[in-house]
């Protein structure tokens, strides 16, 4: 099933599932009130979260709208997606760690890191030669050892179709092609084993970055900060697809700016999977019911591996199989 929240009209923020033959977009709260499922599982239709807390109960009883929907001329299943406004599936998502599972992505943007600074030199083929004998900017030897991972600013979220507005400070804007996993439920100190039920689904997440910033406070060896906390700078959507439709090692993953394909690579290509992320992160720790965990940038998903980067007016698409393509344009506030 693949559930969205969205505007229609005059009510914000509504509880949507995606009708799979039609595309039309089916109010859960108002289904649950048409068809008198009582108190309980309204409130379980309230917002994504709600949805998650409810567990299977509430999914079990969405599955049974969606039945009940197929065919009907009920007000609440006829709703076309062209009609809606798309909002982050979380407006303000409980929590979200971003990791860094691709190796192939560390070894581009380092690489072109390298590249970018021996070219300032007089000789760059000599800095270059220089750079790389002293191994510096390599991939740090504890990747290799345990996810790495930041958390994200929470209240900087959009969703699809809505605009990235440029911070006024950054001259070289950026994308990243991810996606990421939600939590199902209250987890701690769980083993990999566990993790594997401990995923509610999937959603395509951009993590938008300013890279000159990021470069520049990144030396301090802490962070991110502005080089990724800014208004409208982390993008999910535009659904949230249940876990038992989709196979996370084995989804192809394709980025486009204005209809030009920048990347195709597949998830499988990553060195972690989100129960070992779960399984790690909960140490000691507990992980709350709509947490969620990101990816990481695949394999040439993102504009610094290229050395090209975003420009007022681009449009970015982000498409990742068995969940749907994620579409924002950029402008200038």
């Amino acid at each position: 099933m693949k559930f969205l929240t969205f505007d229609h009209e005059h009510r914000k923020a509504q509880l949507g599932m995606l009708a799979p033959l039609s595309g039309n977009v089916i109010n859960l709260l108002d289904a649950a009130n048409d068809l008198k499922l009582g108190p309980d599982i309204q409130s379980c239709f309230q917002s994504m979260e709600s949805l998650i807390e409810g567990g299977p109960g509430a999914l079990d009883v969405a599955s049974e709208i969606l039945h009940t929907a197929n065919g009907t001329q009920k007000k609440w299943a006829e709703t076309s997606q062209d009609d809606i406004k798309w909002r982050s599936p979380f407006i303000t998502p409980p929590q979200l760690r971003d990791c860094l599972m691709f190796e192939e992505h560390l070894q581009n943007a380092f690489s072109m890191l390298r590249k970018t600074l021996a070219d300032e030199s007089e000789d760059p083929v000599v800095a270059l030669q220089e750079i790389e004998s002293r191994g510096l900017y390599q991939i740090p030897e504890v990747w290799y050892q345990l996810p790495i991972y930041y958390k994200v600013n929470r209240f900087s979220f959009i969703g699809h179709r809505e605009n990235i507005i440029w911070p006024y400070y950054s001259k070289k804007l950026d994308f990243e092609l991810e996606f990421a996993c939600v939590v199902n439920r209250r987890v701690k100190d769980v083993s990999v084993e566990e993790a594997e039920d401990c995923i509610f689904g999937y959603t395509i997440y951009n993590d938008v970055s300013a890279r000159d910033t990021q470069a520049i406070e990144m030396q301090g060896q802490l962070g991110p900060s502005k080089g990724k906390d800014f208004d409208t700078g982390n993008i999910l959507g535009p659904v949230i697809v249940t876990a038992d439709e989709v196979d996370p090692r084995n989804m192809t993953m394709i980025a486009r700016i204005n209809g030009e394909q920048w990347c195709k690579g597949n998830s499988g290509d990553s060195r972690w999977t989100f129960p070992q992320l779960i399984a790690h992160i909960s140490k000691s720790e507990t992980l709350m019911p709509g947490e969620l965990i990101g990816s990481g940038t695949v394999g040439w998903g993102s504009g610094i591996e290229h050395g090209r980067f975003l420009k007022p007016g681009d449009t970015i698409e982000l498409e990742v199989e068995g969940i749907g393509t994620l579409i924002n344009t950029v402008i200038t506030g």
